[in-house]
C-alpha cells in the first residue's frame, strides 16, 4: 500500500495541526515497515527532520509557496506524477485528488463559531472542509463529540468516520531536575508560583473570560500568583491581550507568545495549576499534556474536553466568568485538591497513546485500500 501524507504544516507554528501530524508520522513509521510513505512538505527544515531516517518513507517537497497553488495544483499533480493508494490529510484535501482520500478532520469550530475566525478563512473552511468530507472514503476524528458532530453537521455514514483519541508526546512527563526548572523559568523571566495557560491567542481559546475572572479574583483580594499564558498570537487576538489592562492585571498576567515544545513539559511540571476554558475543542491536547507532566487542571465542561480530563480536573461552563474564578480560587486554596487531581490526571493520561492512535489509523487506511 502507498500512503502519500499532507505534512505540509510541519516546520510551522501552525500548534495543533503541526503536533498531530507530526506525532502521526513518528507513531507510523515505528510500527509499519511494510507499507511505502511519501510526506510532502513545504518548510525545508521538515526535509531535514524526515530525509533517510526510514527506508519506507520518501519525502517530496513542494515548489509552490501560493496556498491556493498548492491546493488546487501541487498535490493532485504531485500524485499522478507519484501515485499514491491513499491521500492522508487534515481537513482539506485537493479537489482533483487522484487517490483515495482519508482525512482527519479534529473538530467544526469553523461552523459552529464562525465569530471566533476570519471571515474569509471561515467561508472558505465551510466550502473545503466540507467538501473534502464527503468526497473522502473516510474520516478519522480525535473525540466521539467530533465523530458524531461531522456525521450530523455533514450528513456522513456513521461507519465512514472512526474516532482515534490522540495522545502527549511521550516528552510531556513531570521534569523535577531543578537546573531544568530554573533554566525554563529564567527564560521566560518567571519566578515563583504561578498559573498556566497553554494555547495560541485567538478568541475561541476564551482568554478574555479567564483574565476577566483572574481579576475578579485580584480586585476581591485573592492572593493569586501570575497568570502566564502560552502561545502565539493567531488570529483576532486584539481583545485578548487588551483584556490584561482593561481588567486592572496588566501587571499579573504574562503573556510569553511562541514556546518550543522542549520548554513545555518545564512550564507545565513548574505551574501551581493549569486552566483552559477553551469554547470549542476537538480533543484538547494542552490539558493531556499537562495531566501526564502531572499538573492539576481546570477545563471547560463541554465539547470533548470530558472525555480527555474525565475526573482527573475541575470542569466549569465556560460562559461563566463567576464559575471559572470560582474553580481558580478553590484550585489556588486547596493543596490536598491539588495533590488529588495530580495522581488522578497521571492515571488518566495513561488511557491515551500515540502508538495506538497510529495503529488504529492505519488499520483505516487498510480498510480503505481494500474496499
Amino acid at each position: 500500500m502507498r500512503v502519500a501524507i499532507d505534512a505540509h504544516t510541519v516546520g510551522t507554528q501552525l500548534a495543533g495541526n503541526v503536533t498531530y501530524i507530526t506525532n502521526m508520522i513518528e507513531s507510523l513509521a515505528e510500527i509499519d515497515q511494510k507499507n511505502e510513505y511519501t510526506l510532502y512538505v513545504m518548510e525545508p527544515h521538515a526535509i531535514e527532520i524526515y530525509q533517510g531516517r526510514w527506508s519506507n518513507f520518501r519525502v517530496r517537497r513542494f515548489w509552490h509557496r501560493s496556498r491556493m497553488l498548492r491546493y488546487f495544483y501541487s498535490f493532485s499533480s504531485q500524485l499522478r506524477l507519484h501515485p499514491a493508494d491513499i491521500f492522508f490529510c487534515q481537513f482539506n484535501a485537493p479537489p482533483f485528488c487522484p487517490a483515495k482520500i482519508v482525512t482527519a478532520i479534529h473538530d467544526l469550530a469553523f461552523e459552529h463559531l464562525p465569530e471566533t475566525f476570519n471571515k474569509r478563512s471561515s467561508a472558505q473552511m465551510k466550502v473545503t472542509i466540507r467538501r473534502t468530507a464527503r468526497k473522502a472514503k473516510h474520516i478519522i476524528t480525535c473525540s466521539e463529540y467530533s465523530r458524531n458532530d461531522v456525521i450530523e453537521a455533514y450528513g456522513i455514514l456513521p461507519e465512514k468516520v472512526t474516532n482515534v483519541y490522540l495522545a502527549a508526546n511521550d516528552s510531556y512527563k513531570p521534569v523535577r531536575d531543578a537546573s531544568t526548572l530554573n533554566a525554563v523559568r529564567a527564560r521566560y523571566g518567571l519566578d515563583g508560583e504561578f498559573i498556566l495557560g497553554v494555547g495560541s491567542v485567538q478568541p475561541r481559546k476564551n482568554l478574555v473570560r479567564l483574565i476577566q475572572a483572574y481579576g475578579m479574583l485580584i480586585k476581591a483580594g485573592t492572593e493569586l500568583p501570575p497568570l502566564v499564558l502560552v502561545g502565539k498570537n493567531a488570529w483576532l487576538f486584539d481583545e485578548s491581550i487588551a483584556a490584561a489592562s482593561n481588567y486592572g492585571v496588566e501587571d499579573r498576567v504574562h503573556f510569553t507568545g511562541f514556546v518550543p515544545d522542549e520548554d513545555l513539559p518545564a512550564l507545565y511540571s513548574s505551574a501551581k495549576f493549569f486552566v483552559y476554558p477553551s469554547f470549542f475543542e476537538g480533543f484538547g491536547l494542552p490539558p493531556l499534556e499537562a495531566m501526564q507532566c502531572g499538573t492539576p487542571v481546570i477545563v471547560c465542561d463541554r465539547t470533548s474536553l470530558p472525555e480527555v480530563v474525565g475526573d482527573a480536573g475541575i470542569q466549569v461552563d465556560p460562559y461563566s466568568v463567576p464559575a471559572i474564578a470560582e474553580a481558580m480560587k478553590r484550585l489556588n486554596a486547596d493543596g490536598k485538591l491539588r495533590d488529588e487531581l495530580r495522581l488522578k490526571g497521571l492515571e488518566q493520561a495513561k488511557k491515551f497513546s500515540w502508538r495506538r492512535a497510529a495503529r488504529e489509523t492505519l488499520d483505516v487506511f487498510e480498510k480503505v485500500h481494500s474496499e
